[in-house]
């Protein structure tokens, strides 16, 4: 039996936490937020319920695979997610890549040749992903089962990687200025796709994800995150909440414990289920243990875009939203040209950029008070924008924040008539919130950049769970370039192997 130390209960830390109790090891998990989760979590407000960050996930065969395995599958009802998309140009609810596609022709006929050409590629991308199956990764196995599901990914994913490599130092933005013109609507729509600048390579994943294989929990995040941590501690783990973990504790270059809320506690090995950045740039106690070189390109790298997230709750009935918002999910797509999200210094940005809406309680009416309903309205952020939310003024943080939120709230609008007027309860969350709560660098979304300009690993599909300093593993989303749920599944499975 080993001990083991958590730091973080997001998706990563409590996935790993169950493999490495199920197996019989000692395992504490340290939480500093009240609650476990991480952005895989939620919260509630005067009776309405909120998602704190992931709305939904991709890659389900994996997570389906990692619940049963702890035995868990059969406790969480996971339910299909799907988006409406609006504009001024277009209002639909495709139900497949193909239907997606038709709204850009019907909208834009005039660009059919250019839209004929663009396709033509994306089609190559959707198809080899598709090709591959749903599968669980391989990552989630071990031995013979390992090797056979390896096989399988590599027969299949060989299609793929040829396309991949093709675009995979292309971001979307010059993908999409190959075929349309850089003022053209279907040009400033599809310049973002996915994160901003993403490799153009993984448009065909975000295109099978959203429309074949995108999920969310119908309870919300946070019934997934308690379920998890109640199996946990079921199984003999501890888990330890509003316990901020200070410092990695070190010894002739090995991981020997952590030190929280000036207590001292020895490992044996420790997951860092959390930032990459802070693990060693704050928390590790000898940064001598990580050369020079490498502790600044941790310095520099750049991570994904924040959101910033208003929070309403509505004196209006579920079945009154939904003939606004036909479904829970809605994308309204803005084509403002100089909507620039490398500009922090545009404090006109928000009024130019499309929003995202998403209602819980359309998704399960118990989410809300009867009668009434939830809502959230988000944006992705300029990094740093205005000075980084006003500098050390706390007076300009409140002002900006507050204009932001109006300005979303009036941006809804086009989908809610008078949304202001029926609005109950209401709150917001900057970049810098996220940061708060979840130590997230700048309010990372989902860990490093997208940007293949601005990679962090070497190699996006990688995963990378070793450190410079010996027992101390990464077993979050940070493992991986391009982070998310299947990042720290398999950041998770890898650890419990390792220290197995």
């Amino acid at each position: 039996m080993k001990r083991i130390i958590i730091i973080g209960s997001g998706i990563g830390g409590l996935v790993a936490g169950n493999l490495l109790a199920k197996k019989g090891h000692k395992v504490t998990i340290f939480e500093s937020h009240s609650s476990p989760g991480g952005y895989t979590a939620g919260f509630y407000r005067k009776g309405f319920y909120f998602e704190s960050g992931t709305l939904a996930f991709e890659a389900s065969a994996s997570v389906f695979k990692a619940m049963r395995d702890i035995g868990v599958l059969d406790k969480i009802k996971f339910t299909k997610f799907k988006t409406r998309w609006v504009s001024e140009d277009f209002d639909s609810i495709p139900e497949s890549y193909n239907e997606f596609k038709k709204i850009f022709y019907s909208a834009f006929p005039s660009e059919k040749n250019q839209l004929n050409q663009y396709f033509a590629e994306v089609d190559k991308m959707y198809n080899a992903m598709s090709a591959s199956g749903n599968k669980p990764i391989p990552l989630l196995y071990s031995g013979l089962p390992f090797a056979l599901a390896l096989s399988a990914y590599l027969f299949h994913g060989m299609k793929y990687m040829k396309i991949f490599k093709q675009y995979a130092d292309i971001t979307t933005a010059e993908f999409a200025a190959r075929f349309f013109d850089g003022q053209s609507k279907p040009h400033r729509l599809l310049r973002y796709m996915g994160y901003p600048d993403m490799a153009a390579s993984f448009i065909g994943g975000a295109m099978t994800t959203i429309f074949d294989d995108y999920w969310t929990v119908y309870d919300g995040m946070q019934s997934w995150a308690n379920i998890l941590a109640d199996n946990f501690k079921k199984l003999g783990g501890e888990l330890k909440l509003s316990s901020y973990v200070e410092r990695i504790l070190t010894k002739n270059g090995i991981a020997i414990g952590v030190s929280s809320e000036d207590t001292n506690y020895d490992a044996d090995y420790i997951i860092a289920a959390c930032d990459y950045k802070k693990t060693f740039l704050e928390l590790l106690d000898d940064k001598s243990l990580v050369p020079p070189q490498q502790l600044e390109k941790i310095k520099r790298a750049a991570v994904s875009e924040g959101f910033f997230t208003v929070y309403l709750g509505l004196k209006l009935s579920n079945d009154k939203l939904k003939e606004y918002m036909k479904i829970p999910h809605v994308t309204y797509c803005d084509y403002k040209t100089d909507a620039n999200i490398y500009r922090p210094d545009d404090e006109g940005f928000f009024e130019k950029t499309s929003v995202l809406l998403y209602s819980p309680s359309m998704m399960n009416a118990k989410l809300a008070p009867e009668g009434k309903s939830s809502l959230m309205i988000q944006a992705l952020c300029p990094a740093g924008w205005m000075q980084n939310w006003g500098g050390s003024s706390k007076e300009k943080y409140k002002q900006l924040k507050t204009k932001v939120k109006e300005t979303l709230i009036r941006k809804a609008e086009a989908i809610i008539p008078n949304l202001r007027d029926l609005i109950e309860f209401e709150d917001a969350a900057t970049p810098l919130t996220y940061q708060r709560y979840t130590h997230n660098t700048d309010g990372a979304s989902s860990a490093w950049s997208w940007n293949p300009k601005k990679k962090f690993f070497e190699n996006t599909m990688s995963l990378n769970i070793e450190t410079p300093v010996r027992n101390l593993y990464i077993g979050s989303c940070w493992a991986m370039q391009m982070g998310g749920v299947p990042g720290a599944l398999m950041a998770a499975y890898q650890c419990s192997k390792r220290i197995s």
